[in-house]
């Protein structure tokens, strides 16, 4: 008989123990900044698949490169003026005398990737950039509980048709390591299925955690997928983690493994106009038993766990003044 899996008990990235997330956003700008971290360092990797990436410090967490561990990671609205979120975290976390020791130096590593939400709603005339106000923020208010949809990096975010958002998953596996998700979801395509309130990743769902509706029964042409009418608004940024004792070699193939929930829950995924990137993490506090098998468990795991947390970021978007699309629940009434 096959168990039945769970997710943790906030089902959020979160649930990995001993990280932290939080979320900063400027309502006059509506954009925003989520920032993951911890008290301890942990490995980190990375994989993109979009055409059009914004990133900083991702050579870094390449498998043939010396620092294998990080401070923290970011995710951020704003386009290429987004990256400097990292530069705010940087400054919190040197003044914490946390990072990577370089002789009598501290230099905090913090990798960071972007969505572009400048031409959605908001006056974006800002003669400073805000994005190291924000992460500075989102750092400062890092805790075990955090608010989803319309909220930090999710903020100004928009798929087809639909608000975009903030979303987390997490689940509880057979051999006790916990696997969870976080994305800022910014697609250029839908993750509901043409005109219905049924999402892509129904079939994945654990519960009701976003409606509880199922797969959709009538499907569109999937030879014509619904797109932004501006291919140049997009970008679908996310972090999955664990506590497996994972190399960082390990946590590139994670990351990797958890694409796949992006084609699962967007359609489509990985277009020349989307920057598509996934960090992974892992804390390390859970050893890996079967060096073969665990690996790939926990790669199907993160796959699974971002598509939920892809429709959990749009179900939980909230209608705001002057959206370009409307919120999921604007469109097809509260759950």
């Amino acid at each position: 008989m096959t168990t039945r899996l769970a997710p943790g008990p906030r089902n959020l990235i979160t649930d990995v123990p001993g990280l932290l997330v939080g979320n900063a956003a400027d309502r006059t700008i509506r954009t925003g900044t989520t920032v993951l971290t911890s008290e301890a360092r942990f490995t980190a990797g990375v994989h993109v698949m979009g055409g059009a990436p914004g990133t900083r410090e991702t050579d870094l967490l390449a498998p043939d490169k010396t620092v294998e561990q990080v401070d923290a990671l970011v995710l951020s609205g704003g386009s290429a003026f987004g990256l400097d979120a990292a530069s705010g975290v940087m400054d919190r976390l040197r003044a914490a005398g946390r990072g990577y020791h370089a002789g009598p130096h501290v230099v905090p590593i913090v990798p960071a990737a972007i969505l572009f939400d400048l031409a959605g709603a908001g006056d974006k005339n800002w003669t400073e950039n805000p994005y190291a106000a924000l992460g500075r923020a989102a750092f400062d208010a890092a805790g075990e509980d955090f608010a989803l949809g319309t909220e930090g990096a999710g903020t100004g975010a928009n798929t087809a048709g639909l608000k975009g958002g903030l979303g987390s998953a997490s689940v509880v596996l057979p051999s006790g390591h916990t696997v969870a998700a976080l994305v800022a979801v910014n697609a250029l395509g839908t993750a509901t299925v043409g005109d219905a309130r049924n999402f892509w990743a129904a079939p994945f769902e654990l519960g009701d955690e976003f409606g509880g509706f199922g797969a959709a029964t009538d499907w569109p042409d999937p030879h014509w997928p619904i797109t932004k009418a501006n291919a140049r608004r997009n970008t679908t940024i996310g972090i999955v983690a664990t506590d497996a004792d994972l190399t960082q070699a390990q946590c590139t193939r994670l990351a990797t493994a958890a694409h796949d929930g992006f084609a699962r829950a967007l359609v489509p995924a990985h277009t020349p106009h989307d920057g598509d990137l996934i960090f992974a993490a892992a804390t390390g506090t859970r050893p890996i038993d079967d060096p073969r098998a665990d690996p790939l468990i926990l790669g199907h795991a993160a796959a699974t766990c971002m598509a939920r947390a892809i429709a959990r970021g749009v179900f939980h978007a909230r209608s705001e003044p002057g959206d370009v699309f409307p919120a999921w629940s604007a469109r097809f009434g509260a759950a």
